[in-house]
């Protein structure tokens, strides 16, 4: 599915504020949306591979951990 553009909105006393304080708002914003778009790919990536994990972690508590007589710890 093609994103759209949308129109970026921000509160005008939190746009003050920051002008007030200095802060890069342009940046600011990619940051935030560089750390959104990070957090919803790991939670698909999570979602896409949830039948694995829970398929290993199964494995794991049926069979213990491989090598785990190598563990020092």
């Amino acid at each position: 599915m093609p994103a759209t553009a949308q129109p970026l909105v921000l509160d005008a006393d939190l746009l003050a504020e920051a002008e007030a304080l200095g802060v890069d708002v342009a940046s600011a914003a990619e940051t935030g949306v560089t750390d959104a778009v990070r957090d919803a790919r790991a939670e698909r990536w999570k979602r896409e591979n949830r039948a694995a994990l829970e398929g290993y972690n199964d494995w794991i508590r049926k069979n213990g951990l491989p090598l785990a007589k190598y563990r020092q710890f």
